[in-house]
């Protein structure tokens, strides 16, 4: 079961990485491998906001949908994703943001198992430098929308 972690200081505020980062719909504007996004449903439940989304991740000649629970919290400037369906035997990350000298830390957790072997091998081989990709592109949107 490949996990990352990563903490780094970027010179954003915290309050406009949460916000870039609970833009789900926009990932594929952005995301290497998401291909589309789709909100089910979006509900408040008192101190979070959970949405209910779709993303389509394409990889080579991989094409898989997958669902998923994301619960943001905004007074903790925090981000929890879980898994609800589609190609992984399971999928949980979490995103913080604090505000800090010189910017915002921004700490980024996640932990996955695709199903299909084949495909957990492929990703295996490439997971770190996967979600170094991942993180960068989120550095490179929050450049662009806040530089």
């Amino acid at each position: 079961m490949p996990t990352h972690s990563e903490t780094r200081v970027l010179p954003y505020t915290a309050d406009q990485m949460y916000a870039l980062v609970a833009d789900v719909a926009s990932y594929p504007k952005f995301l290497p491998w998401c291909a589309a996004a789709r909100i089910r449903d979006t509900r408040d439940e008192g101190a979070c906001t959970v949405l209910e989304a779709d993303l389509v991740i394409s990889f080579k000649v991989f094409r898989e949908k997958f669902g998923s629970r994301v619960t943001l919290w905004p007074a903790d400037r925090r981000i929890d994703t879980e898994y609800l369906d589609g190609p992984f035997r399971h999928m949980k990350s979490n995103w913080g943001f604090k505000d800090v000298e010189g910017g915002c830390e921004v700490t980024f957790y996640v932990d996955f198992e695709f199903r299909n072997r084949v495909l957990q091998g492929v990703i295996g081989v490439v997971f770190n430098d996967a979600m170094q990709r991942v993180v960068r592109a989120f550095e490179r949107r929050a450049a662009e929308l806040y530089g």
